[in-house]
């Protein structure tokens, strides 16, 4: 209920603790980007298929520059998209942020299991994009060869899952 995915209400119970807890890691990952040479931070939020942490987190904290949601067409386009995206605000910046939610991405690289898409309960299970995505921007690195580029892979879930409610919720 957390990542306000019900359709029906204004605002799921913990949202805005988890939202608090989301805008703290947003400005510690601008911060590890920011005090790096060419800094980019990658970090994973809450977000199966709507993504409102992962988004409101990008607009609340003006620090984050991209941030990616869960589409159905997430094809090849949209991640050269995303790595243009990252290489500008690099080379005008000087270092980016990139929110990545959950659900992002999920049609661009193949399960190891095709059989494995739901767990017990019957969730979905996510094919760990943030490693794949973290390899090709390493990849973009390496074509930029001579400049430094620092790639931070941050994953605050249990900072967000485990803190206590704050009085809005």
């Amino acid at each position: 209920m957390v990542d306000n995915d019900v359709g029906i209400i204004d605002r799921s119970f913990g949202f805005h603790t988890a939202l608090e807890a989301a805008q703290r890691a947003s400005t510690a990952a601008h911060m590890e980007a920011e005090s790096a040479a060419n800094g980019m931070a990658l970090m994973k939020l809450m977000g199966w298929s709507t993504s409102h942490i992962a988004l409101y987190s990008m607009l609340s904290i003006h620090e984050v520059d991209c941030c990616l949601i869960p589409r159905r067409t997430s094809t090849s386009v949209w991640l050269a998209g995303c790595l243009s995206s990252c290489t500008a605000f690099i080379l005008e910046e000087g270092h980016t942020v990139v929110i990545r939610a959950e659900g992002a991405g999920q049609r661009l690289i193949l399960r190891p299991d095709p059989q494995q898409q739901h767990d017990k309960s019957g969730n979905p299970v996510f094919v760990n994009i943030g490693a794949w995505l973290k390899a090709e921007l390493g990849a973009l690195a390496e074509e930029h060869a001579g400049e430094l580029l620092m790639l931070k892979y941050i994953d605050p879930t249990y900072m967000v899952h485990t803190v206590a409610a704050s009085n809005l919720d």
